[in-house]
């Protein structure tokens, strides 16, 4: 599914890349940016990113595309959906066709209205307390047969080898820091979607969904555009109280 150069096995490239990261997310976004560009086909476009589930709460905390990001807060929204399912039960979460999934309604008919298509989400195997997915985003139905699949998870099973070797290199002060950090950003989206909906005097999921127009029109990440309205209306940037 994904060429390796001449002569080096995925899973040389998967730890290669890990050693030319700054961080784990810089990591995770490579990672999500690989996989994009290697499930998308003519006339097709995917998108994916990092779910990741810790304390009961979700973060996305790598994407290759500000869509992809826009994508989960739709399902962080809505408190669940196929990705979230995937990472919090540990099994592969496959939607062919968004629009005759009735598992979680209120979220596939948004992300039908966002161009999706269909969904698959696969787990990350990561030890302790964090559990993570891999949120894969097409706007094609009926993109992945049984042995596509197989071999995505064999990649994030790779991956998620990787990022366990990360783990122990980084210690445990630095995972949490990003771990914080990826909430902090989530904080500031609900801060920004709050304003959103004071301004406009509109419902929440009218509120992310002009967010979410703003950051796909402009092409700039969400949480850098919350960030940015949040810091515009208020004395500066957002705070969170989560302690890991």
């Amino acid at each position: 599914m994904i060429d390796s150069p001449a002569g080096a096995s995925t899973r040389d490239v998967m730890h290669e890349m890990l050693l030319d990261s700054e961080d784990i997310t810089d990591f995770l976004t490579q990672f999500t940016r690989m996989m994009a560009t290697a499930l998308a086909g003519q006339g097709q476009a995917v998108w994916c990113a990092v779910t990741l589930l810790r304390e009961k709460r979700a973060a996305t905390v790598a994407s290759s595309d500000p869509r992809a990001e826009a994508l989960d807060e739709i399902q962080y929204t809505f408190g669940n959906g196929p990705c979230m399912t995937a990472a919090r039960t540990h099994t592969v979460i496959h939607v062919p066709d968004v629009t005759t999934e009735h598992r979680w309604p209120g979220y596939t008919d948004a992300a039908a209205r966002a161009g999706v298509a269909s969904v698959l989400g696969v787990p990350f195997e990561l030890a302790g307390e964090a559990r993570a997915a891999l949120n894969i985003y097409s706007t094609r139905t009926d993109q992945y047969d049984e042995a596509a699949i197989e071999a995505i998870g064999h990649q994030v099973g790779l991956a998620s080898s990787a990022l366990r070797l990360a783990v122990r290199l980084a210690g445990h002060r630095d995972t949490e820091a990003d771990l914080a950090a990826a909430l902090t950003s989530r904080t500031t989206i609900d801060l920004a979607v709050g304003i959103i909906m004071a301004q406009n005097r509109c419902p929440q999921q009218q509120a992310f969904d002009i967010l979410r127009s703003a950051s796909n029109h402009r092409n700039r990440k969400l949480r850098d555009l919350a960030a940015e309205l949040v810091t515009t209306v208020g004395s500066g940037p957002a705070e969170t109280h989560f302690h890991p």
